[in-house]
């Protein structure tokens, strides 16, 4: 039983596009939660992971980067990060260190610095710089705001992640823990299906084309086959013109049968049973910027 000081509370990831959030939160659980992407605005969804640990419970809150909305999708991926930090107990504003903090860090910072929440700045990627060029990333961090605590890390290597973890879960509040035993996620298995394809299907693709692209999944069925049980499962990827359904599908087929190849792997690693994956590309002119299909696709 949890001791007299447990505690137990959210923390969120926030930062600009590409800051290293998603992948931040899978190298602290150890385990792929989170899509991730070389493209900027890969999240699109709140990512809850829940992290056991003897003193306390840690849920990770992962949120989609705050940037300037071009389309109806841009302000609601916002408004749903200001609704996440505005709910959660510590939130970890994420700054590169292989980039100097910009305009778009301290608009950040100034947004979240009226909230309840302790406010830790997590300096990530510092793998990529030299141990004299953080000191000064880190100098440049600490004028940006009153941070309750600054810690560097390297999702890639795994330095200092454990101090990172000590560091939020101690400015949690006192509290029993709030999810059972062994649940790592909240997250429905139909959006974290729809998430894998998405990783997919991203792989490789223009500038362009990572914001147009959208998973839903149709439906999915227990069957017996050959090879003994397995789940089949229907997905359609949303595109907004006739000429990026040829991209993701590719000469022959031969692209779309790659990310379809990928994502069963994941889908079956995901829910731990054989998969048959059936995927179809279909065209939604210009869907970010409309409300009915926006709703649709889970927006």
């Amino acid at each position: 039983m949890p001791s007299n000081d447990f505690h137990a509370g959210f923390a969120c990831f926030v930062g600009r596009p590409n800051a290293g959030k998603s992948t931040l939160t899978n190298a602290i659980m150890g385990q792929k939660i989170a899509i991730t992407s070389k493209r900027p605005q890969t999240t699109r969804h709140v990512v809850r992971a829940i992290l056991h640990r003897p003193d306390s419970q840690l849920i990770l809150v992962d949120t989609p980067g705050l940037h300037r909305p071009r389309t109806l999708l841009g302000e609601r991926l916002n408004d749903l990060v200001r609704q996440t930090w505005s709910e959660v107990d510590v939130i970890g504003l994420c700054l590169p260190a292989n980039e100097k903090p910009g305009p778009g860090d301290k608009f950040i910072a100034g947004e979240i610095a009226n909230l309840n929440a302790k406010v830790v700045a997590v300096v990530t990627k510092i793998d990529l710089v030299s141990k004299d060029a953080l000191v000064r990333h880190l100098t440049n961090v600490a004028a940006l705001a009153d941070f309750a605590d600054i810690v560097p890390v390297s999702a890639k290597t795994g330095e200092n992640l454990d101090e990172l973890v000590s560091v939020l879960s101690e400015k949690l509040p006192k509290s029993p823990q709030l999810y059972p035993d062994g649940m790592i996620t909240e997250e429905p298995e139909r959006v974290m299906m729809a998430e894998l394809i998405r990783e997919a299907a991203l792989e490789g693709v223009r500038d362009e084309l990572p914001h147009s692209l959208a998973v839903v999944i149709e439906d999915i069925e227990d069957e017996d086959s050959d090879g003994g049980p397995r789940k089949k499962v229907w997905a359609e990827i949303y595109v907004e013109r006739d000429s990026q359904k040829g991209i993701i599908i590719g000469k022959g087929g031969e692209r779309l049968k790659r990310v379809g190849t990928k994502a069963r792997k994941g889908i079956a690693q995901l829910i731990d049973s054989r998969v048959y994956l059936d995927l179809h590309v279909r065209v939604a002119k210009d869907w970010q910027k409309d409300p009915k299909m926006l709703e649709r696709l889970g927006f």
